[in-house]
C-alpha cells in the first residue's frame, strides 16, 4: 500500500510511538534488527524526520485474512492496581499463586473450579501464595489482564508496590465471563468489572458459579518495581516492557513480535490512527486482523479498556 493510504499518517505524534520503537530494539525480530541503530539515532528527532525515515525504510502492507472480511476487531487491556496483603486476614482471603510444582507446559491442569474445591489441587498450591486480595472479582480481573501491580501490606505493617507478571496457566480453555453473564440474562455488562461487581452484589450466592464459568487460571511471578520499571508497562510476550498507547497484543501466527504496525480504528469509543508495535499476545487474540490495545496502568486505563470493542484495520510496516 502507499503511505498516503494509511489513515492519519501525517497527524500521528510519532515521537510517542518512537518510545515503543526503541524499546522494541531490545529484542527485535531478525527483520527489524538491522534498522535498530537508525531507530535509536532518531529517538530525539522531530516527528517529521521520523516520518520521513519510515517512508524511506519501511513499506506498508495491508494485513488481511486469507478468507473472510478484511475488517477485524480491536479490544483493549490494561495493568490493574490493587491492594493486597502478604498474609491472609479477615478481609483478604483470596490468594494469588506462583506456578505450582508439577505443572507441565501444554498439559491441562486442574480447572478453576477444581482448584477451589479439590483437596489435591489445594495441596499442590499450598505455600505458593504470593499475596492475598479481598475481592474475588479483582483476582479474576488480574487473571484476565495477565499482570498487574499490588500495593502489598507486609506482616510488619509496612507497604510496598510490586508487579505480578504472567508466569503460566493451567492450560484450560478461556471462557468469557461477560458472555456468561449475558447468557444468564444480565443486560448490562459493558463497564467491566463494575457491572460484574454490581451483578455479584445482586447475586451473592452465585459468585462461585460466575468464577467457574472461566476454567482458565493464571499463575504469576512477583517482580520488584523500581522507578524505571514503574514508568513503563509490564513485560509482554516479546520480552520487552509495554508502552501505553503504543503496544498491541496480536496473534503471533499472523504478525511476528516486534513488527511495527499502523493501526486504524474509527471508534466509537476510542478513535485511533497511529503507530504501534506488536509486542504481546493473549488467548482471545486470534486471527490476522485482531489486536488488543494496551491502554496503560491504573483505574483510568481500565475504564478505557473496558469500553473498547470496535472495528479494526492493520498495516504491517515491513523493511524494504
Amino acid at each position: 500500500m502507499a503511505w498516503s493510504e494509511l489513515p492519519g499518517f501525517n497527524e500521528d505524534a510519532l515521537h510517542e510511538g518512537w518510545v515503543a520503537m526503541v524499546a522494541n530494539c531490545a529484542r527485535p525480530n531478525a527483520v527489524i534488527a538491522p534498522l535498530c541503530r537508525e531507530v535509536r539515532q532518531l529517538a530525539l528527532a522531530e516527528p517529521d524526520q521520523q516520518r520521513e525515515w519510515m517512508m524511506q525504510r519501511l513499506q506498508p502492507f495491508r494485513i488481511e485474512p486469507l478468507v473472510g472480511p478484511t475488517e477485524g476487531k480491536l479490544t483493549s487491556y490494561y495493568e490493574p492496581v490493587f491492594d493486597a496483603s502478604r498474609r491472609p486476614t479477615a478481609t483478604h482471603t483470596v490468594p494469588l499463586y506462583q506456578v505450582p510444582a508439577g505443572l507441565v507446559a501444554k498439559r491441562p491442569w486442574y480447572t478453576r473450579q477444581e482448584i477451589d474445591t479439590l483437596p489435591q489441587a489445594q495441596a499442590a498450591l499450598r505455600g505458593r501464595e504470593i499475596a492475598w486480595m479481598a475481592d474475588p472479582i479483582d483476582v479474576l480481573m488480574l487473571h484476565i489482564q495477565g499482570s498487574g501491580r499490588l500495593r502489598i501490606t507486609e506482616p510488619d505493617g509496612s507497604q510496598r508496590t510490586v508487579r505480578v507478571a504472567f508466569a503460566a496457566t493451567n492450560e484450560q480453555p478461556y471462557r468469557s465471563v461477560q458472555q456468561w453473564l449475558v447468557s444468564q440474562g444480565a443486560t448490562k455488562v459493558s463497564l467491566w468489572p463494575d457491572d460484574t461487581k454490581m451483578w455479584v452484589a445482586q447475586n451473592p450466592q452465585r459468585v462461585s458459579q460466575l468464577l467457574w464459568s472461566n476454567p482458565r487460571y493464571v499463575f504469576f511471578r512477583e517482580e520488584a518495581l523500581n522507578e524505571v520499571d514503574a514508568a513503563s508497562g509490564p513485560v509482554g510476550a516479546q520480552g520487552v516492557p509495554l508502552t501505553a498507547g503504543r503496544s498491541i497484543a496480536v496473534d503471533r501466527d499472523s504478525i511476528p513480535y516486534g513488527t511495527p504496525v499502523w493501526l486504524a480504528s474509527p471508534g466509537p469509543t476510542l478513535p485511533l490512527a497511529r503507530l504501534v508495535i506488536a509486542q504481546d499476545t493473549g488467548s482471545a487474540i486470534v486471527g490476522a486482523v485482531r489486536a488488543d490495545y494496551f491502554a496503560g496502568t491504573g483505574a483510568e486505563a481500565g475504564r478505557v479498556a473496558a469500553r473498547v470493542n470496535q472495528p479494526l484495520r492493520l498495516w504491517a510496516l515491513w523493511p524494504k
